[in-house]
């Protein structure tokens, strides 16, 4: 034994991280506490990789392909981008996802459609994560054409200033002006 340490003896939850996580979610003391046993459990060395992800993720929509959707779930969970999701992270995604403050969830999934991370969200971005939504919840009887038309259409009710590109603003504004787009928009993200 001498002076080894394994890595999950390394990762700990400070009162810091407490007060934090507390301060910026839902989840009370004893609940953080409780998250972090099952995090710690399925991710010993702290690290959320993008492979667990999938396979946690997965269970949900058994029968569907959630895996270039997860993609973007995952990137988005990586709130700093260093390729890995960390307790901290995390929580505060399920947090977000899971709470009840709409204009938060709205936020969180604007993070999802902005891939370039450049605060606007184009066209390309916007097709690429509902090719993903529709593959993920098995509409591939919707043809590639129909789910164009579709993306152009929810594109161009949200760049209201036509610029070619969507604030998160603009996303806000529309999505809650229109419970279906925000509900269509938002599917998916909603983690337990």
């Amino acid at each position: 034994m001498g002076c080894t340490t394994s890595k999950a003896n390394l990762i700990t939850l400070t009162d810091d991280d407490i007060e934090y996580l507390t301060r910026n979610t839902h989840y009370s003391d004893q609940e953080i506490r409780d998250w972090y046993k099952g995090f710690q459990s399925d991710c010993p060395d702290g690290r959320l990789t993008k492979k667990k992800f999938l396979e946690i993720y997965s269970m949900f929509c058994p029968d569907r392909s959630p895996t270039e959707f997860c993609d973007h779930i995952y990137r988005t969970f990586d709130s700093d981008g260093d390729g890995y999701i960390d307790f901290k992270e995390f929580l505060l995604a399920v947090g977000v996802t899971t709470g009840t403050d709409p204009r938060e969830k709205l936020k969180w999934a604007f993070k999802m459609y902005d891939i370039n991370r450049d605060g606007l969200i184009d066209v390309e971005e916007m097709s690429k994560i509902i090719k993903s939504l529709y593959q993920m919840l098995g509409s591939e009887h919707s043809s590639y054409n129909e789910q164009a038309k579709k993306v152009q259409f929810i594109f161009d009710t949200m760049d209201n200033n036509r610029d070619g590109k969507v604030s998160l603003e603009e996303f806000i504004d529309v999505c809650n002006q229109d419970d279906q787009l925000a509900k269509l928009l938002c599917v998916g993200t909603i983690t337990t």
